[in-house]
């Protein structure tokens, strides 16, 4: 999470939406650089709002705007079981080695998810609280360009951004059958998705 206090912007880390790499490029830009502990590097809006927005709104009678990426649903899911693929994960329980994608999504849609397919949403990161507090400013991860302007005009900065922390490229096939049960059970995140303008 980067704080920017003057320009009041906080960028909230959704995991797997490239926000390392903004993180990197943009540190010693920031007020304040959360990257440890990944809980609340990535916190998400209620966590914000509990713990982060008292802090600027009690003590310094300020509200912050947050800005925040979403990626396309199937995509973001694809990039967390590449990214749990990766050597470093062999025999942990959260490892998706030798499991398909589809069996992935499968696992995913489950009420109690097993370890390797837990890991939230992006529709429950992002959602507005009931005081209010919410992302002002969202972002389609595949609009780096919007994204980046944005940041550039707003924070009177330019930067270069270099690849981090990204998932093995392996081929994600996802049966029809699969997308189209993903695409019925998960249909918030879709319509979240295809709102951003």
């Amino acid at each position: 999470m980067l704080i920017f206090y003057k320009e009041r912007l906080a960028f909230l880390s959704v995991p797997k939406t490239g926000t390392t790499a903004y993180e990197t490029a943009l540190r010693d830009r920031a007020d304040m650089v959360i990257s440890e502990p990944a809980m609340l590097k990535h916190a998400p809006v209620y966590r914000y709002n509990r713990f982060l927005r008292p802090m600027f709104f009690n003590v310094c009678d300020v509200e912050l705007e947050l800005l925040a990426v979403m990626r396309e649903p199937i995509s973001w899911l694809g990039s967390w079981w590449r990214y749990r693929q990766r050597p470093f994960m062999h025999g942990k329980p959260n490892s998706t080695q030798g499991i398909s994608f589809d069996d992935f999504i499968l696992a995913y849609l489950k009420g109690k998810k097993p370890g390797f397919a837990d890991v939230g949403a992006q529709s429950k990161f992002l959602e507005t609280q009931p005081n209010g507090t919410g992302i002002t400013h969202l972002f389609k991860y595949e609009d780096q360009t919007g994204l980046q302007s944005f940041l550039s005009e707003r924070l009177n900065v330019s930067f270069d951004l270099k690849p981090e922390n990204v998932s093995p490229k392996i081929n994600q096939d996802l049966s029809p059958q699969v997308e189209e049960r993903l695409r019925r059970k998960c249909a918030v995140e879709f319509d979240l998705y295809d709102s951003i303008s």
